[in-house]
C-alpha cells in the first residue's frame, strides 16, 4: 500500500514539474522584492529587482516618512490549435509591495527613480540629523 501511494504521489509530483504548471510570479518567494541598499555619496542607492513587471505597473509613494514601492501584474495567455479551438488558457494576477522608512524630512522631490531592465533604481538622500538648538539667552535689563 505504501508503494502504491508513493507511485501516486510521484505521478503528481512529475505532473506539477511540467512547465505548464510553472508560474514565474506564482511562487511566494518570487513575490519578495529583492533589494540591494548601498550608502553612497551621502545618499542611499536602492536597486529593487522586479523582473517581468512593466514601468507602468510600478508605483512609488511617500507618506509619513515611509517610501512604499508597489508592483502589480495581470497576465493572460491563450493557446489554440490549428482549428482555432482553445486548448489552454491561463490567467495570473498578483502584486507585491515593500516599505522603507526614509524619515520625515524627505520629500518626493528629494527622491530620484528610474526603471530599466527589470530593476527599479532609487536614490534617497539620508535624513538630515536634527541639531539640537541651544537656548539663546535674552538679556533682561
Amino acid at each position: 500500500m505504501l508503494l502504491a501511494n508513493r507511485g501516486y504521489n510521484n505521478f503528481f509530483d512529475e505532473m506539477f514539474r511540467d512547465p505548464f504548471f510553472r508560474r514565474p510570479y506564482g511562487n511566494s518567494s518570487s513575490q519578495i522584492m529583492k533589494t540591494d541598499i548601498v550608502d553612497k555619496d551621502g545618499d542611499y542607492h536602492l536597486d529593487i529587482e522586479l523582473p517581468g513587471y512593466e514601468k507602468e505597473n510600478i508605483k512609488a509613494d511617500l507618506k509619513d516618512g515611509y517610501l512604499t514601492i508597489s508592483a502589480s501584474k495581470k497576465e493572460e495567455k491563450e493557446e489554440k490549435d490549428e482549428e482555432g479551438r482553445c486548448i489552454r488558457k491561463e490567467r495570473y494576477t498578483g502584486s507585491c509591495n515593500r516599505s522603507f522608512y526614509v524619515g520625515d524630512s524627505i520629500t518626493e522631490n528629494d527622491i530620484k527613480a528610474a526603471f530599466k531592465d527589470g530593476v527599479l533604481h532609487l536614490e534617497v538622500p539620508k535624513e538630515k540629523e536634527k541639531i539640537e538648538e541651544q537656548p539663546k539667552l535674552i538679556t533682561i535689563e
